[in-house]
């Protein structure tokens, strides 16, 4: 098994087929996300999608927190200056934001201490989400006289628009147990048992072929809030598709014969 590390400013990305970790790391501002960490997160998830050897990216925050939300400083700073431009394209985090959503890779967000503003909607956007018990969320955008303008289409995907709009409207902050009976994450546990969690986690998805995990994610999206009939020919060309496909050969003849896929192994 080969590991390689790649050199982000903001970021520590450790790539160990079948996984790769992708850990925020500005942890003196709580890792806060500016610009440049928005950049480093878009270049490190464009050059993950064609990697069929990565199945799931764990998505953490170093030290203890996952992310504070947007760096309100360095917002302050650059329109105080004159040069708001400096912070970059704001569409750049909803590209960012797409990127992630919609990665063939399982995207798994383990959530520690606080999870705010775009911290927020990178839990919105991740496929499974763990959070540890001590773990904060939270929409405070209204509460700084702002709005979470271009996170909320996932926001509101993920909660709902009634549960949307009282965590938007109020910017309050609630907690793991809130959070889990909201869908916005799956489950939570202790700290102390969130790595063993997340490891549980990545087993299963260990069992899971590589190129059905990238087909499935495009499903989702492709079914989505769509017709039945718009859909029938994209859904009964794929599993065709997969059926013919070596992936799909080697699983149903491993069913067969009782023994686990290549893949798997």
């Amino acid at each position: 098994m080969t590991k390689t590390n790649e050199h982000f400013d903001t970021l520590t990305v450790a790539i160990t087929p079948p996984f790769t970790s992708v850990t925020l790391n500005r942890p003196d501002v709580k890792n806060a996300m500016n610009a440049q960490m928005v950049r480093d997160l878009i270049a490190a998830f464009e050059a993950l999608r064609d990697r069929r050897d990565v199945r799931a990216v764990v998505l953490s925050g170093a030290e203890g927190t996952f992310c504070a939300g947007g760096d309100i400083r360095e917002l302050a700073a650059a329109f105080q200056s004159g040069h708001p431009e400096a912070l970059g394209d704001a569409s750049a985090l909803d590209h960012l934001l797409q990127l992630v959503n919609t990665a063939p890779q399982v995207v798994i967000a383990k959530i520690q201490g606080a999870a705010m503003g775009g911290g927020f909607g990178l839990v919105c956007v991740s496929d499974i989400a763990i959070a540890s018990s001590d773990a904060k969320l939270g929409l405070p955008e209204v509460r700084l006289g702002l709005v979470p303008a271009l996170i909320s289409p996932y926001v509101i995907q993920r909660l709902g628009l009634t549960r949307a709009r009282e965590l938007m409207l109020t910017g309050r902050r609630f907690g793991a147990q809130e959070a889990e009976s909201y869908g916005l994450v799956h489950e939570f546990c202790d700290v102390n048992d969130l790595d063993a969690r997340i490891n549980d986690l990545l087993e299963q998805i260990r069992q899971c072929s590589p190129n059905a995990l990238a087909a499935c994610k495009r499903l989702l999206f492709a079914v989505m809030d769509k017709p039945l009939e718009e859909t029938l020919q994209f859904r009964t060309d794929l599993l065709a598709e997969l059926r013919r496909s070596d992936d799909g050969m080697e699983g149903m003849m491993a069913f067969v014969q009782k023994r686990k896929p290549r893949w798997a192994e």
